[in-house]
Formats: structure tokens, C-alpha cells, sequence
């Protein structure tokens, strides 16, 4: 059985508070999907945000349940594949809006992607600060095509962009232990 790690999105509504979450389990030796949840959590998404239009504008199943419901299957679904990291497109955010998964070893996929140093496709023409990292640009939509995906929007609806930056990870090719732990 290989090593397995997830992919984890959320979305969060007018008041800051998480309303939907997007996972996908997939391996570390291909980054191959395996598994997957999609959950909107109905108080929250009550209060409605920027991104609701984009919830329920999915061909996955959608779980609907509370939060601690909607937690405590996630957990399941982790632990019952053997997921130790969590990977997110910008993962203090993801982590900040789930505390109840701070166990997990999370890891930041901007963090490689959106540096020249670590990300060969970075045209030389765009600024970057003296860190590497691009000055600005460098959201999922636009990392998606600068890694040559050149008809892709984002949705904003958590499990589709958890798998867009499954995406980025493959496109940009590089081992899991290459993303820094936050």
C-alpha cells in the first residue's frame, strides 16, 4: 500500500466561517486520486458569501452535515487511509478555519509554486520580490496558467479547486517532502 496525502479546500462565508470543504486523498508515488469528500455545512452557508453561487455547482456527491459531523467524518476519511499531511494552495488559511485538524502536518503549495527558485515555468518578465517569490499573480487561476493550462478558470467551489491544486503539485513535479511544513 502506498503512502497516501490529501489535498484540502475550503470556502467561507460573509462572517469568516468555513461553509464548505473540499478533500481529495491521492498517492504519493503518482498523485493519483483515491478518495474524495465534498462537504457544505448548512448554517454556514446560510450567512451565503462571495463564492456561493459556486457550492453546489459540482458533478460530486455533496455531504451536507453540521460541522462536528462534517469533522468527524473528515478525520475518518483521513485516518482510514493512513493521511499524515494536509496540503492547501496558501494552507494558513485552511488551517486557520480548521483547527480541529491542527494534529494534521499541514504543508503550503504557494509556498513552492509561487517561487521563481522552486518553479522553472516563471517567465523572467514577471517581478519578483528579493525572496523569489512573485510579487503578485500568483493565485491558483494564475499559477494554473502559467504552468501551461491556458483555458482554465476558477470556481471557487472547494473540491474542484482541491483538485486544481492537486494539479499544480503534479504539473510542478516535485516529491511531497519538498513542500514546507507551516
Amino acid at each position: 500500500m502506498s503512502r497516501r496525502f490529501a489535498v484540502i479546500d475550503t470556502e467561507t462565508n460573509w462572517k469568516d466561517e468555513v461553509m464548505s470543504i473540499g478533500v481529495l486523498i491521492a498517492r504519493t508515488k503518482n498523485f493519483k486520486r483515491t478518495d474524495s469528500r465534498y462537504y457544505i455545512l448548512p448554517r454556514a452557508e446560510s450567512v451565503g458569501g462571495m463564492y456561493s453561487g459556486s457550492m453546489r455547482i459540482t458533478s460530486h456527491e455533496i455531504l451536507t452535515k453540521h460541522r462536528p459531523d462534517a469533522i468527524d467524518d473528515l478525520k475518518y476519511l483521513l485516518n482510514s487511509n493512513g493521511v499524515d499531511d494536509l496540503f492547501a494552495y496558501n494552507a494558513s488559511f485552511d488551517k486557520r478555519h480548521l483547527p480541529e485538524l491542527s494534529d494534521f502536518c499541514w504543508h503550503d503549495i504557494m509556498k513552492v509554486a509561487a517561487y521563481k527558485q522552486h518553479n522553472p515555468h516563471i517567465p523572467d518578465h514577471l517581478p519578483c520580490c528579493g525572496t523569489g517569490r512573485l510579487k503578485r499573480g500568483y493565485g491558483v487561476e494564475r499559477m494554473l496558467h502559467i504552468l501551461g493550462v491556458d483555458d482554465y478558470c476558477e470556481t471557487h467551489n472547494a473540491v474542484i479547486d482541491a483538485r486544481d491544486e492537486l494539479k499544480i503539485m503534479e504539473l510542478l513535479g516535485y516529491d511531497i517532502d519538498f513542500y514546507p511544513e507551516i
